[in-house]
């Protein structure tokens, strides 16, 4: 008996050492599995206390902490600082702050990406969905009305028949989508109450019409198409709450209203945008920009827009490849919006292709200045090697890399036969050159074919001499096929954290 007491002091003891901040549990190496025994459900962040990002999440997380902790949830939410349990980040692949990931059942193998929004609501939700049923039972109207006043948006499936063909398309649609809830109701009383008179699905809504009813067979596609096409607002405001469902959500062909919320104008400008918005429902995302703000400032220099030229549009497509566009009318009216979506989504729009002037000097430096405008001259020139960076002034690796390229500039600046160059890629684009982090380092070797050779060796002026030397053989792969480098990355466009900030980490803030 007493070697039980003792056992059991034990694990309260150890139990113990697991301290809350805020009702959020802070996670170390030696308490990390301790953890998982004691609340097998933990929605873990990996942070960096100087991180721009885990700073403005900081408040909605606790509070899904606080809220689920309320309501007596086997859920916690836990948080590790990346910075002090390096070995803990590296073991679970955490590349950027924050990274946040679930742990279900106490398995510490193959944690889940959290994939949903960064308010308390969002959180709460996803969790509940990954821990409990894909739709819950409605049986009363006041648990009915709790669901929709409690949730931005809520899915309700009105069946007479649970096991109907209906109804299983409606719940394989609810185990598709993670941040909102769904519920199933069959009561006469709850059919009567929102005035639903058939079998069917109905969203609602905190914003626009406060409620889409659908219309259709009733399939998982379809319902799934129903929700992408209502879940967000016909306009969204860009925020640090709203990224996530921005760049997360399905529709990837997004315009941009650049405009200040304080100008005279705002809300007549609101008004065009919001009635052109509607003939693009689930088709293009219309979002907002607030053109003063500090904090969106490297998004309108990634779009080669400052603010005395704001308000602006602007149409950028998130695939595989991001393409920009730019209206020939700077006039905003819902017409002129209406016609130049018109003639993207007919693919009738060519691309806009940013391109800062050429230097007086670009050449007189041992580093040659590219632009877009002298970039196809000096890269594909048949009788010479180039070797290029193409970086952000933002970028902290970038910077880290200056000196070093500055020094092999100098070493090649008397070479007949080879160019080292830098274009900023934030001011310039390439059609025929896609950079997607930064620093990108391409090599343009002599000949006609113009090939492109992407470096992938160490970043060191010994690593860029045998490289060059050996003709782009040592340390190259054909572009495409690149290692993965730690970089920063154009998702990173909306932190103003610079890297250098981070006391050396190589990790970097992510949406």
């Amino acid at each position: 008996m007493l070697k039980f007491l003792v056992l059991c002091a034990l694990a309260a003891a150890s139990r113990a050492d697991v301290a809350e901040e805020d009702d959020v549990l802070v996670l170390k190496k030696s308490n990390f599995e301790e953890a998982l025994k004691a609340h097998p459900n933990i929605l873990v962040e990996f942070y960096a206390p100087w991180c721009g990002h885990c700073k403005a999440l900081a408040p909605e997380y606790a509070k899904a902490a606080g809220i689920l902790k309320s309501e007596g949830s086997e859920i916690r939410l836990g948080k590790v600082d990346a910075t002090e349990e390096a070995d803990l980040a590296q073991e679970f692949g955490v590349r950027g702050y924050p990274t946040i990931k679930f742990f279900k059942g106490g398995e510490k193998e193959s944690p889940k990406e959290y994939s949903a929004g960064r308010q308390a609501d969002d959180i709460v939700s996803w969790l509940k969905k990954r821990t409990g049923p894909s739709a819950t039972t409605l049986t009363e109207v006041t648990q009915a009305e709790s669901l929709i006043a409690d949730n931005e948006v809520a899915v309700i499936g009105f069946f007479k028949d649970a096991e109907s063909d209906g109804a299983k398309g409606f719940l394989r649609a609810a185990e598709a989508v993670d941040d909102i809830p769904f519920a199933l109701a069959s009561d006469d009383a709850l059919f009567s109450k929102f005035e639903v008179s058939n079998d069917g699905v109905v969203l609602f809504k905190k914003f626009d019409e406060g409620r889409n009813t659908f219309d259709g067979e009733l399939t998982k596609e379809n319902l799934l198409n129903f929700i992408k096409a209502n879940q967000l607002p016909l306009v969204i405001e860009f925020t640090e709450q709203t990224a996530p469902k921005i760049f997360g959500g399905e529709i990837k062909s997004h315009i941009l209203m650049f405009v200040p919320k304080e100008a005279s104008d705002f809300q007549d400008k609101m008004d065009q945008f919001k009635k052109a918005a509607e003939g693009f429902k689930g088709k293009i995302l219309f979002i907002f920009i607030d053109s003063d703000l500090e904090d969106n400032q490297r998004i309108l220099e990634f779009f080669g827009l400052k603010k005395e030229e704001c308000p602006a549009i602007r149409l950028i497509t998130l695939e595989d490849e991001m393409t920009k566009y730019k209206p020939e009318s700077e006039e905003i009216t819902a017409d002129n919006i209406v016609a130049f979506c018109t003639l993207f989504a007919e693919g009738k729009l060519k691309p806009h292709l940013m391109s800062q002037d050429i230097p007086e000097d670009w050449e007189t430096n041992p580093v040659k200045v590219l632009v877009g405008k002298n970039f196809e001259e000096v890269a594909f020139n048949p009788a010479k090697n180039v070797f290029i960076e193409f970086y952000a002034p933002w970028c902290g690796h970038c910077k880290q890399l200056a000196p070093i390229w500055d020094k092999l500039g100098e070493k090649y600046k008397d070479s007949d036969s080879i160019i080292v160059a830098k274009m900023d890629s934030t001011a310039n684009e390439i059609d025929s050159v896609k950079v997607h982090s930064f620093p990108t380092l391409k090599y343009f070797p002599v000949g006609d074919e113009r090939k492109v050779i992407d470096y992938n060796g160490e970043r060191t002026l010994e690593g860029f001499t045998k490289f060059l030397e050996s003709g782009g053989k040592e340390g190259g792969a054909p572009a495409g096929e690149e290692d993965e480098e730690e970089e920063d990355d154009l998702g990173d466009l909306d932190d103003q954290q610079d890297d250098d900030d981070s006391d050396g980490e190589e990790a970097h803030d992510e949406l």
